[in-house]
């Protein structure tokens, strides 16, 4: 153990197990002391009761005390003197083999230019999301830790991406803890050339405009990649629903797949006004006609609905539990909004169903499906199982990182 005057945490005997099994959450609970002065944010190491050295992470307030970074001695920060602190090199290596893992997994090509860089637990940085644009690299903080490291992490992508980085976007306004009392403001931590906000970049051929500074998330929903194409498989000949198509994602795969006709429906003007515009980007008129785009309550559109208007829909909605305690209504709106649809696909459709709660498990969000397709009645199989693509990778000693859930329904 190291001297009692350096900030470190001591845990509760026999409360080591998780961290031995590299599980990067130290919960509050598990906290028998801390030692020297520790802010929220702070790089700080963590021992277990009889003085092993655990690893380290940030200290945060809250449930979940500590957020690893690494683990026992390897990689340990540096003593200043008067903190703990990771060299640029620590960020350097991390975002160098976040990156050897998709180049590797194939999802790099000249079709495909916006891909997510850092997944948070997924890639060994809990707290910390990275998502790439054509050479805009849009970071967010889910931690003090991570926001009060922003400037580390600018340096250590410019290392790491080199001349193909444009410019670095901090967007952790409405991301990091506002009560650890951070100063935060949204804007360029780097920038090779002045930048408009926005621009088209390439998924698996498809353009999309992206406007990172004023977009949701950080401009786009990366993680539905592998499903739109998916859906642009399924969509030839068919009439097909977007609910909640924000700036239309899977709208623009059902149009390139050739179906008959795709309505996209969402309440935001701003994302309507972008699905839009990536309609004009990727077809001409005549394809073009083909689509609507209706700005309205995703969920008031689909009660009215006739029945059989639609063979194939996207039922994609915002996480609908944000925390456990919301967990049995999301559910329950899960299963009403799951019915509604359901009940509605034509004959022989197709029903696309997702969740992006991380409190909502798979087996959960099944059951909630299972118990929609029984009030209704009909006969329903499920074809396929869906998840989060491989630039959204989950650390297998953190299962909690599958977030991303969803269903291919066949509905007769």
């Amino acid at each position: 153990m190291q001297n009692s005057k350096q900030p470190q945490i001591i845990l509760k005997k026999g409360r080591e197990e998780s961290l031995l099994r590299f599980h990067p959450w130290v919960f509050s609970g598990a906290v028998q002391r801390m030692d020297g002065v520790i802010q929220e944010g702070d790089v700080v190491p963590v021992y277990a009761h009889d003085g092993r050295c655990l690893g380290y992470g940030h200290y945060q307030v809250g449930s979940i005390a500590v957020r690893m970074l690494g683990f026992g001695t390897e990689e340990m920060p540096e003593w200043t003197g008067t903190e703990w602190k990771l060299p640029v090199s620590f960020w350097v290596r991390r975002f160098q083999v976040a990156l050897s893992v998709r180049t590797d997994s194939g999802i790099l090509s000249e079709q495909t230019t916006c891909y997510r860089l850092v997944h948070g637990e997924g890639d060994g940085l809990p707290g910390l999301i990275v998502d790439v644009y054509d050479g805009v690299a849009v970071m967010q903080a889910h931690s003090a830790g991570m926001f009060l490291a922003r400037f580390a992490i600018a340096e250590a992508l410019r290392e790491a991406l080199g001349e193909s980085l444009v410019a670095v976007y901090d967007k952790s306004e409405g991301t990091a803890p506002f009560k650890a009392g951070l100063d935060l403001k949204d804007g360029y931590l780097y920038c090779k050339d002045e930048s408009e906000g926005s621009r088209v970049v390439l998924e698996n051929g498809h353009r999309f405009w992206v406007d990172w500074e004023k977009g949701q998330k950080t401009g786009f929903f990366l993680d539905q990649r592998d499903n739109r194409q998916k859906v642009g498989e399924l969509a030839k000949g068919r009439s097909v629903l977007n609910l909640f198509c924000y700036t239309g994602g899977f709208s623009i795969y059902a149009l390139a797949g050739g179906a008959k006709d795709v309505t996209s429906v969402d309440s935001s003007k701003v994302a309507m006004e972008m699905v839009d515009r990536n309609v004009a980007v990727n077809f001409d008129s005549e394809v073009a006609a083909r689509h609507t785009s209706l700005c309205t309550d995703a969920i008031d559109y689909l009660k009215q609905v006739p029945k059989d208007r639609y063979d194939l829909m996207i039922v994609d909605p915002p996480a609908f539990a944000k925390h456990r305690g919301a967990l049995n209504n999301a559910l329950r709106a899960y299963q009403r909004l799951n019915a509604a649809a359901i009940e509605r696909v034509a004959p022989g459709g197709f029903v696309f169903t997702y969740s992006c709660s991380q409190v909502v498990d798979q087996q959960a969000f099944a059951l909630a499906v299972f118990s929609a397709a029984a009030q209704t009645g009909r006969r329903v199989r499920i074809l396929d199982r869906l998840n989060q693509p491989a630039d959204h990778p989950v650390n297998i000693y953190h299962p909690e990182g599958s977030y991303l859930k969803g269903l291919l329904l066949y509905v007769e």
